[in-house]
């Protein structure tokens, strides 16, 4: 049984609990009998399946009721789904990062033409930032959107792109020029079928995910197209990623709550020289290990997200802290569990065998480990200036 006492700390009110408790319930009965072989039908079959019975809903604001992304909803779903299926995991924090600049920015129309569809799993969004040579460096974007009387004209390149070759709408990024670096990109929703967009390369992983290069070759769409006004997509899509990096976080405290689960029934189990391995010294040490980790990135998760829907402007350092740590941590957890398991843990299809390639990915994505230690030490020395 996993660990549920967190869900009574402060950080959550008692809808969240209850969203919780009955979203693990769904996902034990409804996610093992998706077939995971061919990668793209299990998506699409996850996001229809999550969608026609309302876990989608947060992904995206109502339309007609624009309240704000609550973000503990999103952290929470995201960990309940990973502990139990990546793949469940993925299809719903794409349904919400690729919708996330309509719902932040979005104008009335735009949110009235797909998030009544993303949220329900009739269509499937991906959110198109990075470039090949700008990865985490966003404002050194090279693709260009050329004004074209009432049109926009998109060239260029983006690659790993998630969803990439079975998404419906994009939310996509280039450099309008209205200044250099930062100030001179601007965002556009882009249905996948528009001309001039192209899938040029499927990019496999090793945790199997739709993933691709997109091509941009006089790409034309409306100028009602652009997310928010000229130059502001960096604002935008930093402000995408201050909500969602810490459904990241989210997702890695879900792969290590599992992986702590299995090891305790692993460890409980397994007979040496007479006695449980549970009785050893050193595998207990390696619990309190997995433990502490587990509840110290809990607690970096569920703040950044209540500080967020307590209406904090900004959460860049809180959900950096909570990216790094827990996404650290749990591959650690992680390895811990693949080396309690023994040999089995390294048995192709065995549960932690399968989170240990999970979540490799989750210390790159939105802003590498790296990355957020830059943001947190320019956090904390800008608090800290003479």
């Amino acid at each position: 049984m996993t660990d549920r006492s967190f869900l009574d700390w402060p950080f959550l009110e008692r809808g969240h609990k209850d969203w919780a408790l009955a979203l693990d319930d769904w996902a034990a009965g409804a996610l093992g009998a998706v077939d995971h072989g061919d990668i793209d039908i299990a998506c699409r079959t996850l996001v229809r399946a999550l969608g026609d019975d309302g876990w989608l809903l947060p992904t995206a604001v109502d339309p007609d009721d624009p309240a704000a992304l609550d973000v503990r909803t999103l952290c929470l779903t995201r960990e309940t789904l990973a502990r139990h299926d990546g793949l469940a995991d993925f299809v719903f924090a794409m349904q919400g990062l690729g919708t996330g600049a309509l719902s932040l920015f979005g104008t009335s129309a735009q949110q009235a033409a797909w998030l009544p569809l993303t949220r329900t799993g009739r269509a499937i969004a991906g959110f198109a930032l990075t470039e090949p040579q700008s990865g985490s460096d966003v404002a050194n974007s090279t693709m260009t959107a050329r004004c074209d009387g009432d049109a926009y004209v998109l060239d260029g390149e983006k690659t790993w792109i998630s969803n990439g070759g079975i998404a419906d709408v994009y939310s996509v990024f280039a450099r309008t020029g209205e200044a250099p670096g930062a100030k001179g990109l601007s965002a556009f929703v882009v249905p996948a079928n528009t001309p001039g967009l192209e899938i040029v390369e499927r990019l496999e992983t090793i945790a199997p995910h739709p993933l691709a290069r997109l091509r941009f070759d006089g790409c034309r769409v409306p100028a009602d197209a652009m997310i928010g006004q000229p130059g502001q997509g960096f604002r935008i899509a930093m402000s995408v990623l201050d909500v969602f990096r810490t459904t990241v976080a989210a997702a890695a405290l879900g792969f290590a709550r599992r992986a702590l689960a299995e090891t305790l029934v692993r460890v409980q189990a397994r007979q040496v020289q007479g006695a449980p391995l549970a009785d050893l010294q050193m595998v207990q040490a390696h619990l309190a290990e997995m433990a502490l980790r587990v509840d110290a990135s809990a607690l970096l998760v569920y703040r950044a997200a209540w500080a967020k829907d307590m209406g904090a402007p900004r959460v860049t350092r809180e959900a950096a802290m909570a990216k790094l740590y827990a996404t650290d941590e749990a591959q650690k957890v992680i390895d811990a569990a693949v080396q309690l398991h023994g040999g089995d843990g390294v048995r192709a299809g065995a549960v932690v065998e399968r989170l240990y390639r999970e979540i490799r990915a989750l210390r790159i994505y939105e802003g590498a480990s790296d990355v957020q230690k830059v943001i947190i030490a320019r956090s904390v020395l800008a608090g800290a200036q003479l």
